[in-house]
């Protein structure tokens, strides 16, 4: 028996589907969504192409599982951020300061998150209901005006996502020092700009 058919018998039930979506995250850790090749998941998890193509249909319907796995940990870690602290303020900063570090530090992952191969999760999972709950929260604390909620998530994720992109595209300078004013800059401006905002 091969090595490969040996992988295989090894494999029950969902167990190779899972092998295969877990392989595929370490391929996209490594390179984003462009390093998730069926044949290249198949071969590191030890099992044939063809295999691969009994659990997936195609490439996309693999990159959506990866696409939800990276948005589940983004939005854990922005979670974990905000529950530091009750203050809306800090808490807006803190869904944005998290969104720049998972994407500097995770960048395949960051890179996997979002596309045409991303797909609608479960509600804890995703990052865009994070900020979405932290506005809300703002609104009831008076801090933001009702008639600026509608729409809010969309300008502080596009300015947030936009330097992200620039950071990581190296458009802009990159030392530690530079990034923090950066980000500073970006997230004050959406702060600001929300919060501090009349309707």
């Amino acid at each position: 028996m091969s090595p490969a058919e040996s992988s295989r018998s090894s494999y029950h039930h969902g167990a190779l589907r899972s092998a295969l979506i877990d392989a595929a995250i370490a391929l996209a850790e490594q390179g984003g969504p462009e390093r998730v090749v069926l044949r290249e998941v198949a071969r590191a998890a030890g099992v044939s192409h063809s295999a691969a193509y009994r659990h997936f249909a195609d490439r996309e319907a693999l990159l959506a599982e990866v696409s939800r796995h990276a948005r589940a940990e983004l939005a854990a870690e922005m979670r974990r951020r905000i529950g530091r602290t009750d203050d809306p303020r800090v808490r807006l900063h803190a869904v944005g300061t998290s969104y720049i570090d998972f994407a500097l530090t995770r960048t395949g992952l960051f890179r996997s998150a979002f596309g045409a191969h991303s797909t609608a999760g479960e509600p804890d999972d995703d990052p865009h209901l994070v900020l979405g709950q932290v506005l809300d929260e703002a609104v009831a604390a008076g801090l933001l005006a009702p008639p600026l909620r509608p729409g809010a998530e969309i300008a502080a994720w596009s300015a947030v996502h936009g330097l992200a992109d620039l950071l990581l595209d190296g458009s802009l300078p990159a030392s530690p020092a530079e990034i923090d004013f950066a980000v500073s800059q970006v997230l004050g401006l959406v702060n600001r700009g929300l919060l501090d905002g009349e309707g």
